[in-house]
């Protein structure tokens, strides 16, 4: 469903990559490795249309990328905790599904940061919050926004061992569904079932 040839990519002078390709398909998962510097994030980047390639192509479901439903089907998540110190949790979550375009009620939300472990801190400003549970509201999007594929750029940053934990059993139960993710990381990921690649 989602198909990557030839692809290549440059900061400057310097060449990242090139000939990326890989295929993926329903309950499936890449794990995007390499060293600081070596072009993880500037693949995810490319990945979801937010900077072009040297060279190669993206398609999903057939069709060459970004397309409007590749842009409903997919969630990025990039590796900085892209949520507004000034807003609660709950006002983050329902911020961003409004961007989205999807409708999200209250009760729908609370249960997703909830389910994060942010019981008791839904209200209170997300500037008051550690860099761990500040992670935890950028993820909680995962249980409110529906996608097929999920891009996840360092997503394990900052986690303890039971988020990391968690996050893992997110994952697993996504692809169970038939659903696909993309993810860097610098460790072994805790992501049980599913068909892993590795770039």
């Amino acid at each position: 469903m989602l198909t990557v040839s030839g692809l290549a990519c440059s900061r400057g002078e310097r060449r990242l990559f090139a000939n990326v390709g890989f295929a993926l398909g329903s309950g499936e998962w890449l794990h995007v490795q390499g060293a600081n510097g070596a072009g993880k994030t500037s693949l995810m980047r490319l990945l979801v249309g937010l900077s072009p390639a040297d060279a190669g192509e993206i398609r999903w479901r057939g069709e060459p990328t970004p397309s409007v439903d590749f842009r409903r089907e997919m969630i990025y998540l990039g590796h900085h905790a892209a949520v507004k110190e000034d807003l609660t949790p709950l006002e983050n979550l329902r911020l961003s599904a409004a961007l989205d375009g999807v409708a999200l009620d209250e009760r729908t939300a609370l249960a997703a940061l909830i389910r994060l472990g942010l019981r008791g801190r839904e209200d209170l400003p997300v500037r008051v919050l550690s860099a761990g549970q500040k992670r935890r509201v950028l993820l909680a999007r995962l249980l409110t926004r529906p996608a097929i594929l999920w891009v996840l750029d360092e997503a394990f940053n900052a986690l303890d061992v039971g988020a990391v934990k968690l996050l893992g059993d997110l994952i697993a139960e996504h692809l169970a569904a038939g659903g696909m993710a993309v993810l860097t990381s610098h460790q072994p990921l805790p992501v049980p079932g599913g068909k892993a690649l590795v770039l």
